[in-house]
């Protein structure tokens, strides 16, 4: 075991490196490295750690379940999955306030069960209902903050990519961590639509007047230049978007409810869903060229990530043999905060390194760390972890960095958008998921009632 100065180091010098711009996989690398040889002093019992996790962990059976749900949700997002889902989403709901707003909200949280990545829900929606809300009149930065803020549930409701590292990281099951997001994700959905229903009526003008059925408003140049496709409520009958949204639904709850009934294991229903998805798009037409695009893209996409896991898991292991974990719960306990004031620290700890780095980096960072001392302390890991990766999100939405923010200011058709307008626009939504981190809290059963059936 190594000294306090030696473990006190291994985690500046990591951080240094990271915010020093080194990649996060090449970083934990050398940081795990580091502590191995600081505690052998023997160049060849690291080589022979390093390929040792190198080999346990890439042989994983669990490891294929990131690039499979990516496959699935790239072949639905491809096929048109996301518009066929906002404008069924417009369609049913033009007797609220606000209705294409509740729309790219609801259509969110229905996304999120189709991909679990937050920044592809961001970029698609960006294209999609932004200029759908400009041209209804509603106000620039209430529409920027609507599709910024409601991507965040893409990594709440399952299948997420972030629970997915969690569960990798801890050991926790999948299946019942994609359980537990289930209803926090609803009733941050829901928030999210309280808000803005509530501000359409109290503030007309947000959403382009006293009615959302208002003529529709020219759009500026640079909306109008990027929309060569029509208007949503023009393009399709309302019997053809609601076929393609049942069956996106139908393959999502089968592929999940046959994960959580037990029926196969993750692996496996990632591998059947994507199967079904590519089937999907092929129904609706996907050419072969964009069957092929998708799986190099998905391949550009996960190939890092599951490196990134592997050098998290060479991190993890070190800092159990340093006996740092231990460490820094006695440090923690000492400081006399209590449980609550120590998740506190922690909570506070995910804010400030949101707005600084993307989150999975967040997760493989902080969780080896953190789990452990949260479950010493006695909190649910379930419910911990549902905390920690909203607290997380809320940094996707937080100045300086926001990587969602910067997500809709690249990904939006209108070149006069400003950077300000979005995080002024997304401050509600950040508020609601606050507001959820702290109803788990007080009320972990929001996270443990469905898996504990």
């Amino acid at each position: 075991m190594l000294g306090h100065f030696d473990m006190i180091a291994i985690v500046i010098i990591l951080l240094a490196l990271v915010f020093a711009g080194v990649h996060i996989a090449i970083s934990l690398g050398i940081t795990a490295a580091l502590g191995v040889y600081l505690m052998t002093r023997d160049i060849e019992v690291v080589r022979a750690f390093v390929a040792s996790t190198a080999y346990e962990a890439l042989r994983d059976y669990v490891f294929a379940v990131i690039p499979l749900f990516m496959l699935m949700g790239d072949f639905l997002a491809k096929c048109g999955a996301a518009r066929d889902l906002y404008a069924l989403g417009n369609r049913v709901s033009k007797w609220l306030p606000g209705r294409l707003a509740v729309a790219t909200i609801v259509s969110n949280a229905l996304f999120g069960f189709v991909t679990g990545v937050s920044i592809a829900a961001a970029a698609a929606f960006s294209r999609i209902a932004y200029p759908e809300m400009r041209r209804y009149g509603y106000r620039r930065d209430f529409a920027l903050g609507c599709v910024a803020g409601s991507a965040c549930l893409g990594m709440l409701i399952p299948p997420s990519v972030l629970m997915i590292v969690w569960c990798v990281l801890t050991e926790l099951s999948i299946g019942k961590l994609f359980l537990a997001g289930v209803i926090p994700g609803f009733i941050a959905a829901g928030g999210m639509i309280a808000y803005v229903v509530v501000a359409a009526k109290l503030k007309p003008e947000l959403v382009g007047g006293t009615s959302s059925r208002l003529a529709t408003r020219p759009l500026s140049a640079d909306v109008a230049g990027a929309r060569a496709s029509p208007s949503i409520e023009d393009e399709e009958s309302i019997g053809a978007m609601l076929a393609s949204t049942l069956l996106v639904v139908l393959l999502v709850a089968g592929t999940l409810g046959a994960i959580w009934l037990g029926l196969c294991t993750p692996t496996e229903g990632a591998g059947v869903g994507a199967v079904g998805a590519l089937i999907l798009a092929v129904i609706k037409g996907i050419k072969p060229r964009e069957v092929w695009q998708v799986v190099l893209d998905v391949g550009r996409t996960s190939g890092p990530l599951l490196l990134l896991l592997f050098c998290a898991q060479l991190y993890s292991r070190v800092l159990s043999m340093t006996g740092f974990t231990e460490a820094a719960k006695t440090f923690l306990l000492a400081t006399g905060a209590g449980p609550w004031g120590i998740l506190l620290v922690m909570v506070a700890i995910w804010f400030v390194l949101g707005c600084l780095i993307d989150s999975i980096s967040i997760i493989l960072l902080t969780v080896p760390i953190f789990a452990p001392i949260a479950m010493q302390l006695g909190f649910d890991p379930l419910a911990f972890a549902i905390m920690g990766i909203l607290a997380i999100e809320t940094g996707l939405l937080t100045p300086p960095f926001g990587i969602l923010v910067f997500t809709v200011k690249a990904a939006v058709p209108d070149r006069n958008v400003e950077l300000a307008e979005i995080f002024r626009g997304s401050v509600p939504y950040w508020i609601v998921l606050l507001a959820v981190v702290v109803a788990l809290a007080v009320f972990p059963q929001l996270a443990t009632f469905l898996p504990s059936l």
